[in-house]
């Protein structure tokens, strides 16, 4: 057992927190971070992806979905950009688009966006863009509309850029840029996902440092100017939509001990309606957020608890946390995603990403985990 110390998870500084450990996982699998393209296995139903967000050359590494859920290293792929070698404090740093026949991802250190080609035999950079801003931290894709989520620094103003998809090549969309909740530094601000509704009527973002949820109408893939919301927890930060449309959203609670909560929304005409309010984790920084296959569960990382808590979701959108520590997983939990029957988690200070089995009733079972580089930040599964 050992203590992991945390001093940034989520753009802003936490006092030092006492992670307990559980011990290591026997077995996990140790990839050798080739950077060639190894074919991928016939029997592999799906993969999974992260990003590494080095400095020196921004790579994803994918990873063959096996039929039991397990995962084996397949390559690393180089986006051809940077990163900055420092968690973005965001969810959706990696996406695929509904079909799973395109990933994106930032490049958060040369403020650009990649695009790759899903293929059988592994993945194809298809093009790199600018991203329209200053470090691209969340993308989000709705048909052939993609949107990214620039942060901006101490000193530039963060933004939502629109772009269109055609042949694996992004062009920007026009009349597409619009401000967060203000033009005030990015770094004041803290944004930390943005997404399209299940419809694609609406954008979401999620603002930290101003306890802000924005929306944004969108016509003809065109986003209008943001209308603001009070979050109903403190931190508002990752989040996912429902079966209904209802986003989910964590609160870290400024990283607050045993302080974070979930909330749910009713969207409403790009209106925010609460309808559960800051339903505790019990544990700490709650910040990345999945729904299950069958849209019956939510489930919510605590980074600074090393844990996995479970919601249920009524139809009315209404959540009740089932278990504070649905799973645990050795480090610190910094994204996480499901796909089937099984729900995948990046953490960090372990470098791991962790495989759990859903159960019928939103209970966990950890299975495995693989090695991932130090760093990793995204996670995407198909």
């Amino acid at each position: 057992m050992k203590a992991l110390g945390i001093a940034k998870i989520f753009g802003i500084r936490l006092v030092l927190i006492a992670v307990f450990l559980v011990p290591s996982i026997a077995g996990i699998a140790t990839p050798v971070f080739a950077g060639n393209d190894a074919q991928g296995s016939k029997n592999s139903p799906g993969a999974v992806y992260t990003a590494t967000n080095a400095p020196d050359g921004n790579e994803v590494i994918a990873y063959d979905r096996a039929i039991d859920g397990s995962l084996t290293f397949r390559a690393a792929y180089e986006t051809g950009g940077l990163g900055t070698g420092a968690g973005l404090g965001s969810q959706g740093a990696i996406i695929l688009n509904q079909d799973g026949q395109w990933l994106f991802v930032v490049n958060a250190g040369s403020n650009e966006v990649s695009v790759f080609q899903v293929k059988k035999s592994g993945l194809e950079r298809t093009d790199v863009v600018d991203s329209g801003g200053v470090q691209p931290i969340s993308l989000t894709i709705y048909g052939s509309v993609l949107y990214v989520l620039n942060a901006g620094d101490a000193s530039t103003a963060g933004n939502i850029t629109g772009f269109r998809l055609d042949k694996g090549k992004l062009t920007p969309l026009a009349d597409s840029t619009q401000p967060l909740s203000s033009d005030a530094p990015g770094a004041t601000i803290g944004p930390a996902q943005v997404s399209f509704d299940k419809q694609g009527e609406f954008l979401v973002v999620t603002e930290k440092m101003t306890n802000l949820i924005d929306t944004y109408e969108v016509d003809n893939g065109v986003a209008g100017a943001p209308e603001t919301h009070p979050s109903a927890g403190q931190t508002p930060f990752g989040f996912a939509f429902d079966r209904r449309n209802h986003p989910i959203v964590s609160e870290a609670f400024g990283g607050a001990p045993d302080a974070s909560a979930t909330s749910s929304y009713d969207l409403n005409g790009g209106d925010l309606q609460v309808i559960s309010a800051a339903v505790p984790t019990t544990q700490t920084a709650a910040c990345w957020v999945a729904i299950s296959s069958d849209g019956a569960y939510a489930f919510v990382t605590n980074t600074g608890s090393g844990s996995v808590s479970s919601y249920g979701i009524a139809k009315s959108g209404a959540i009740s946390l089932l278990e504070a520590q649905a799973g645990l997983t050795g480090g610190s939990p910094i994204d996480l995603a499901v796909t089937g029957n099984y729900l995948y988690v990046l953490a960090g200070g372990v470098n791991t990403i962790s495989v759990f089995r859903v159960g019928a009733d939103g209970s966990l079972e950890l299975l495995s985990a693989v090695d991932v580089p130090a760093g990793s930040v995204g996670l995407a599964a198909k």
